[in-house]
């Protein structure tokens, strides 16, 4: 995407007043230019594009060697074959359910096949790999996604555009 919404700053801030994970996901081109710093600022784990990145297995390695978690993410466009290379090398798998750089946007149910078949994979290159849904999870697209395979679900517009913030993370549990 153009821009880096969430940058650096916001994480620097967050970091001293929580200890729960923070989990960055760069949707910019050639993102090892971000990665040191991220890191740096408190990010737990950091996810990079196969789309938007030219080294990757120079980046995943260098995100883990900072101390971070290592994330792979996918656009609806592109082949679950992109991933295989660098399976065994990221502790989570990121896979976009709708096109990246906009919130609000309608999940796209032909994204399940490619979690399911994410899952397969990971159950016999990498077993402990973690599955990420990110775009239009509300409670029945969550129920379909863990179905599918997925372990972690990131909702946005439904969470915070919810008058009751609680009860609609719960009603994705």
């Amino acid at each position: 995407v153009p821009s880096i919404s969430f940058g650096m700053p916001i994480v620097s801030c967050v970091r001293p007043r929580t200890d729960m994970f923070l989990d960055v996901h760069m949707m910019v081109t050639k993102p090892e230019r971000y990665v040191e710093e991220f890191v740096k600022c408190g990010a737990d784990s950091v996810t990079i594009h196969v789309e938007a990145c030219d080294c990757i297995e120079e980046t995943l390695k260098k995100i883990r060697s900072l101390g971070a978690k290592a994330g792979l993410a996918i656009n609806p466009g592109t082949p679950v074959a992109e991933l295989l290379p660098y399976m065994d090398m990221v502790d989570m798998v990121l896979v976009m359910t709708v096109e990246p750089g906009f919130g609000g946007q309608s999940f796209m149910t032909d994204m399940l096949p490619k979690i399911s078949a994410i899952r397969e994979k990971a159950n016999e290159i990498n077993p402990n790999l973690m599955i990420q849904v990110d775009g239009g999870i509300v409670p029945e697209t969550a129920k379909l996604c863990v179905e599918a395979g997925a372990d972690v679900l990131v909702s946005g517009s439904y969470i915070f555009g919810a008058t009751d913030i609680k009860k609609a993370i719960d009603s994705l549990r």
